[in-house]
């Protein structure tokens, strides 16, 4: 599996996240087809088959970028050294 960009992981989960609380807030035609678009793009990010398990895997994920980053800056900071 390809590993989504982090902008557009993030960008997913945030419109994930309007659109359940639009829902929740007012059910509607659209904002139930909003939902599900918004799930079904999270769980096709992560390769996975529910959106529980795509909110895992998408934490799961950024933590992993994190952490490469975080290398990354030590690596350079070690051979500026």
């Amino acid at each position: 599996m390809l590993l989504p960009a982090e902008k557009d992981l993030r960008a997913v989960l945030a419109r994930s996240a309007e659109a359940r609380f639009r829902h929740d807030l007012e059910p509607t035609g659209r904002s139930s087809r909003e939902l599900e678009d918004t799930s079904y793009t999270l769980c096709v990010m992560t390769g996975t088959q529910s959106v529980d398990e795509a909110l895992s895997a998408a934490d799961a994920l950024l933590e992993q970028l994190r952490a490469g980053r975080e290398q990354a800056v030590r690596t350079d900071q070690g051979l500026a050294a």
